[in-house]
């Protein structure tokens, strides 16, 4: 064989090999739609669960009283809240409302309590206003109360 033969004959050689190559190292393309990853359609794979809502339920007090012998509390049921304001010794009613708490796992949201007006009518510190605004942020409850002309925001922890 002549040089320019075996020169020939190593080139087609080596763009073979390398054809071998790239064959080899590339992947088949995927389905539209698909994620790339095998696990995901595997039969059995463990789904992420879906957020819960955010559980109300319970006591809750009020962490910016200017005494710690006056301040307002409340309780929490499934769908229920009732507000109270507290004094040494005494309980007065202050709410009665509804609560709506987000299906999508939310831990930022608020929601507009209605009043149950048939609890609150008689008591002479509850409030009057039709709904309330109830804001729920890094585990704290706040809403605005405003008495003998003043406004505030009461902000409540869960106990």
């Amino acid at each position: 064989m002549t040089t320019t033969a075996t020169k020939t004959l190593a080139t087609i050689a080596l763009l073979g090999l390398l054809g071998l190559g790239t064959v080899a190292c590339s992947t088949a393309p995927e389905p539209a739609g698909s994620s790339g990853d095998a696990s995901s359609s595997t039969p059995g794979a463990v789904e992420e669960e879906a957020p819960k809502p955010v559980d109300l339920t319970g006591e809750w007090k009020q962490t910016n009283s200017n005494d710690p012998e006056s301040f307002q509390s409340a309780t929490i049921t499934a769908d229920t809240i009732v507000v109270s304001w507290n004094a040494t010794d005494t309980k007065s009613l202050y709410w009665v409302g509804t609560v709506t708490v987000p299906e999508d796992g939310s831990t930022t949201f608020t929601f507009d309590s209605v009043n149950d007006t048939s609890q609150t009518d008689s008591a002479m510190l509850a409030s009057g206003d039709p709904t309330k605004t109830f804001t729920y942020a890094d585990g704290e409850l706040s809403y605005e109360v405003t008495a003998l002309g003043t406004t505030m925001t009461v902000r409540l922890a869960k106990q």
